[in-house]
């Protein structure tokens, strides 16, 4: 059983991080062209859309924005146990050539974003791969490191970040939750 340990960011405090994200990626990209955003299944896809309309009441552009499912490409598939029988991803447009920026909400080891730059050079070559995400929680086991981050969170292994959105919880926070011994 999951106990919350702290509230580390109400959903006016994801709400700035989003909108930083979204004007650090203009930034740094000097505007928007050539930009897609690939939300990765399931939380990051909703945050995609949030930055996607952030950036597109920033510059009156609207990004696309795709979907990807990267358990076909993780390396502890025989760790899962709900393994899918198809890929859940859809990104109607061709990466080739374009800024991809992909949108997570927690990272943590780095395999799941490993994962996500050999299903996105499954689907062509783009230009570059950028990283966006909500929470950084360290303790990797890859060299990865995302370009934009809404807030870095140092915690315990034996913790969990919990990113809760709407169309998953009915809430919008994200909580550190720690395991009750028993």
């Amino acid at each position: 059983m999951s106990q919350v340990k702290a509230v580390l960011m109400d959903e006016a405090a994801i709400n700035r991080a989003l909108t930083r994200i979204a004007h650090e990626i203009i930034e740094h990209n000097n505007g928007c062209e050539g930009l897609v955003l690939i939300g990765l299944r399931r939380r990051g896809v909703p945050l995609a859309h949030r930055i996607a309309d952030r950036i597109e009441s920033i510059e009156n552009v609207r990004l696309p924005v795709g979907e990807l499912d990267i358990r076909p490409f993780r390396d502890d598939l025989s760790l899962l146990s709900d393994l899918p029988e198809r890929a859940e991803t859809c990104v109607p447009f061709d990466v080739t050539g374009r800024k991809v920026v992909l949108v997570d909400d927690v990272l943590f080891t780095g395999r799941t974003v490993r994962a996500a730059i050999e299903a996105v050079f499954r689907l062509g070559r783009p230009s570059s791969i950028q990283l966006a995400i909500l929470i950084d929680r360290g303790h990797r086991e890859l060299p990865i490191r995302a370009d934009y981050v809404g807030k870095n969170i140092p915690t315990s292994r034996s913790e969990r970040v919990a990113v809760q959105l709407p169309e998953f919880d009915g809430d919008t926070s994200v909580k550190i939750l720690t395991t009750e011994a028993r």
